[in-house]
């Protein structure tokens, strides 16, 4: 009863924040965009951030920005994205605009000095990537800080899953995604070539950056990538399977669905290491003399993307003990070791770092965000590097299916003008 109770009142919270007091000098935001999202990714975690303040907002549609602005207790409207930029009053942008726009956006803000908050998946393509990411202009000690919003990587119980996770021992692991057949109607952006729509662009962010992370590197290659084509524009996807391998042998598969059925729900990870040979003390057994123990551990992480709602992780440690050096398979004896977890705040992982249990994957972030560009510790983060190997992945899936890499921007040309 308590833990459903505990439930309720997670849950209530993430939608009802208290207010924090703000400090005498915060980072004030501008959006780009009346994006849906902006909500969630950053409108409500800065409600309970004493150092954030969201001044303003622009939209194509100014009407549309300033019913926004409204709703959503925003002082400001920009009558365009460039007059938020142009703003010395602004310090942070964040940029939740259509995919095909991430490119062209993120570099004029960065070349305004302002600190970007960048909505994944960051951009349409590798070219790009290495366009924002390895820019000049995030060069320097007083350079403005670039932050893809993988926001999932910053809660405490991906922290806690991959301390469980030995990248160099994983023998196989799947990543799964997602949407409601009722989510997104059929003309939405995500189905829009020319906005950077696709299914692996959308869900397959988050399957491929989780990916790379359990496997500590990107893949060297995607063996086979299967996708079903949006009613909207047959060169985006609407579902997709695929299968990368890894540095080491190590195969990772995701599948993602924008219209899937309702049985399939919670996004997951599931990771199976190689059997390794562990000490007495690991297998909590006294090893007999001329023995050694074999440990095969499995993982799985429900409700990785959104775990402040609710997760789980799940871990499977099967043992067996063997003669030393006995490779035919011959075992003594086997047993195994289960244990579920759930971590809400860093404090309940004995971590020392702030947090709450209504605290959202984007409130963690922003916790983060804030200290990077206050020059304080971060603990979490995800570099350029992290991006990068994200859309590659991407890439290679596209490539795979023999459709078209989403396009470039000309913003991301060597010779471009921003």
């Amino acid at each position: 009863m308590a833990s459903l109770l505990g439930l309720a009142r997670r849950n209530w919270l993430i939608f009802n924040p208290p207010e924090a007091p703000k400090s005498t000098a915060p980072l004030r935001f501008g959006i780009l965009g009346a994006a849906d999202i902006g909500p969630a990714a950053l409108i409500l975690p800065a409600k309970t951030h004493p150092e954030v303040v969201v001044q303003t907002v622009a939209a194509r549609d100014p009407k549309k920005a300033k019913a926004y602005a409204q709703k959503h207790g925003i002082p400001d409207v920009a009558e365009t994205y460039q007059a938020i930029l142009d703003n010395p009053d602004i310090d942070c942008v964040y940029i939740p605009l259509p995919n095909g726009l991430h490119c062209e956006w993120a570099l004029r803000a960065l070349k305004a000095g302002k600190h970007v908050l960048l909505e994944k998946p960051s951009v349409n393509n590798t070219t790009e990537a290495e366009a924002v990411f390895k820019s000049p202009l995030l060069e320097g000690p007083k350079a403005p800080v670039l932050l893809e919003a993988a926001h999932y990587l910053f809660h405490p119980a991906w922290t806690v899953f991959m301390s469980y996770v030995t990248p160099a021992e994983v023998a196989n692991a799947k990543a799964v995604l997602w949407v409601p057949r009722w989510k997104f109607a059929a003309d939405d952006i995500r189905y829009r070539y020319d906005l950077g729509g696709g299914a692996l662009m959308d869900l397959g962010f988050y399957t491929a950056s989780a990916l790379t992370h359990v496997f500590g590197a990107v893949a060297e290659k995607c063996e086979e990538c299967v996708t079903q084509p949006g009613s909207y524009d047959e060169r985006c996807d609407r579902l997709f399977k695929t299968r990368y391998r890894f540095p080491g042998g190590g195969i990772g598969e995701m599948e993602g669905d924008l219209k899937a059925p309702l049985d399939r729900i919670s996004p997951d990870i599931h990771v199976v290491h190689k059997p390794i040979v562990v000490s007495g003390a690991d297998a909590g057994i006294k090893v007999p003399e001329g023995q050694e123990v074999v440990r095969t551990r499995k993982l799985k992480f429900s409700t990785f993307v959104m775990p402040s709602f609710f997760h789980s992780i799940q871990l499977d440690d099967e043992f067996a003990t063997r003669k030393i050096g006995d490779a035919s398979g011959h075992v003594i004896k086997k047993w195994t070791k289960s244990e579920t977890i759930k971590r809400y705040t860093f404090h309940e992982a004995n971590i020392d770092q702030p947090g709450e249990p209504h605290w959202t994957t984007y409130r963690y972030q922003l916790e983060q965000f804030v200290n990077k560009v206050r020059g304080r510790e971060v603990r979490q983060w995800v570099d350029g590097a992290d991006s990068i190997n994200a859309v590659n992945m991407i890439d290679m899936a596209y490539t795979a299916a023999n459709l078209p890499l989403r396009p470039t921007s000309k913003y991301a040309l060597p010779d471009s003008e921003i």
